[in-house]
């Protein structure tokens, strides 16, 4: 499933590299993943997975790895229309970016809890 952005869709960007970026909508309650030369659509959810699934690869295990195996993985997310086939370049450049982008969230939210919660 590939975003097409309509004219009336605005689009905030939470965090940006050279290799891509993720971009959050608040009218669609979803954030576009921009990488490996698409744009997909995810819920925080699936965000989430997408988020974890990277984490699992051990990049330190397939850079050491002497066999013939292909520096290639495949990110299959449950439940989620988008799949990922990247090299371990690929891989360290995408995890850089969703640690980023979950840094964001989480300073986001911090300064939302600072600035609008009312003392007592």
């Amino acid at each position: 499933m590939t975003a097409t952005l309509s004219p009336t869709t605005q689009w905030t960007d939470v965090f940006k590299t050279a290799k891509g970026a993720v971009y959050q909508c608040d009218e669609e309650r979803c954030w576009y993943v921009d990488f490996a030369g698409k744009v997909a659509k995810f819920d925080y959810r699936c965000l989430l997975k997408l988020r974890k699934a990277v984490y699992h690869i051990d990049i330190e295990h397939a850079l050491l790895n002497t066999t013939k195996d292909p520096d290639v993985e495949i990110i299959f997310i449950c439940a989620c229309d988008h799949c990922y086939v990247l090299s371990l370049l690929q891989i360290i450049a995408l995890k850089e970016i969703l640690e980023g982008t979950f840094v964001m969230l989480e300073l986001n939210r911090i300064l939302h809890e600072r600035l609008f919660t009312v003392s007592v």
